[in-house]
């Protein structure tokens, strides 16, 4: 990969996913946020009101960029077309990073709108690495993959996700997007202890964090983004944060999205844990 930039914005802090609910407070209230997040996807258009918000809205904030359909793991060829019009909305934004999920999204070229997790094998690895590869060397810039909840595991699994997740970053020389509510769901549903998750990533490879809500249904967990975080995930980010440091890290709201000033308290929530976190570390 030959990099031009990894990171042309300087990102660091707390940040919020920008929602359309929440354009007129970004424009005239200014809050207090360190950087915002935008899903990639609802950007890439000719123009239009997203656009006309996002150019606005950039010139206050900086800016990350998180995609949905790159579909990294999917058995067809990478959309050339989908990258290009990727890369020009990188041109435009200058985002601080770029990220996708760690999963496939279709099959035969039909999206199935869903984040399918990857069989955890050593076939699964190299497939990875070489799109990965491609992706980089297609933006000129390192990516950065999320690991996704899950409700089912493949019979053909040769490694736990934790190990899969560290292998492949090293391999494709990529960075992580840990998203602490996604491992705490996978772990109830799967068996698996989050913290012994947390423990196997590379704090050099983790570039930023999600924290998000989730229903909690006692036998199983469903990853819903339209719940405050709770303790249980407040306590795992803790931790991460004692392992690894401080990281750029954001609440993500999709669904049930309340008032601006709602997740802005919650935002402090984030702060003031990171905060305990760093102290007791040190």
């Amino acid at each position: 990969m030959n990099e031009t930039s990894s990171c042309t914005t300087k990102i660091s802090g707390f940040g919020l996913g920008l929602r359309t609910d929440h354009y007129h407070d970004f424009v005239d209230r200014k809050p207090v946020v360190d950087w915002l997040e935008v899903i990639s996807e609802n950007y890439m258009v000719p123009g239009g009101k997203p656009l006309h918000y996002l150019d606005s809205i950039r010139r206050d904030y900086p800016i990350v960029m998180h995609g949905v359909s790159l579909s990294i793991g999917g058995s067809d060829p990478l959309d050339r077309g989908y990258l290009r019009e990727l890369k020009q909305l990188i041109d435009r934004v200058q985002p601080g990073w770029v990220s996708d999920h760690l999963c496939w999204t279709g099959v035969d070229h039909h999206n199935l709108h869903d984040l399918l997790p990857m069989p955890y094998t050593e076939a699964s690895l190299r497939h990875l690495t070489d799109r990965v590869q491609q992706v980089q060397d297609f933006l000129g810039r390192r990516i950065l993959l999320e690991n996704v909840s899950s409700y089912v595991a493949y019979a053909a699994d040769e490694m736990s996700e934790w190990e899969f997740v560290s292998e492949l970053l090293s391999r494709a020389d990529c960075h992580l997007l840990f998203d602490v509510n996604n491992v705490y769901v996978s772990s109830r549903n799967h068996g698996f202890d989050p913290w012994v998750y947390v423990d196997a990533m590379p704090a050099r490879r983790v570039k930023q964090i999600h924290l998000a809500g989730h229903e909690d249904h006692g036998d199983f967990v469903v990853d819903t983004h339209d719940h405050p975080v709770r303790d249980e995930v407040w306590a795992l980010y803790r931790y991460t944060i004692a392992r690894i440091g401080e990281v750029p890290t954001m609440i993500e709201r999709d669904d049930d999205i309340p008032p601006l000033d709602i997740l802005l308290a919650e935002l402090a929530q984030a702060r003031e844990a990171a905060a305990s976190a760093v102290a007791l570390a040190a």
